[in-house]
């Protein structure tokens, strides 16, 4: 069984390349890289092409955690036949993603918010370093919720 797992923020290069690149890190770690694939994209296009926020580079790079080849692009509607997680890291990039993805989305497809996977943290979002420049506090977050993540996803493949 296989599963795919697809990290979504408003411009693809701070928070969702960030969970992208450690989920990876991870499931390499947990031998299960070869079961599940992990991508990332944006709801707006502004950073199109673009690799990861220098913020989310210098916070990957101090974890010794690649993000060779990322690049940022753009959520589609197709991407939820595709994905069987979508995990949105905000409210309004979870509502624009069901908003884009209507009737598009299978049955199988979950789409949630990253913070749901850390309920005891007591915050709806994952704050936005472009504007914050919280790199260190955004990647504790993400590193907490793509454990939660990894062991759901394992549990859900069994």
């Amino acid at each position: 069984m296989q599963a795919s797992v697809l990290f979504v923020c408003l411009g693809n290069i701070c928070r969702s390349p960030m969970a992208e690149a450690v989920m990876r890190h991870l499931l390499k770690e947990a031998s299960l890289d070869a079961q599940v694939t992990v991508d990332s994209a944006g709801t707006g296009d502004w950073h199109l092409g673009h690799p990861p926020h220098e913020g989310t580079r210098q916070e990957l790079d101090a974890h010794g955690i690649s993000y060779e080849g990322m690049r940022a692009r753009l959520f589609r509607a197709e991407d939820a036949a595709e994905f069987s997680y979508i995990v949105c890291m905000d409210s309004k990039n979870e509502a624009d993603v069901k908003e884009l993805i209507g009737a598009a989305s299978s049955p199988q497809t979950k789409v949630f918010k990253f913070m749901d996977l850390l309920p005891e943290r007591g915050t709806p979002d994952v704050p936005d370093p472009y504007y914050t420049g919280n790199f260190d506090y955004v990647y504790e977050l993400v590193k907490e919720g793509c454990e939660r993540l990894v062991e759901r996803i394992r549990s859900d493949l069994q």
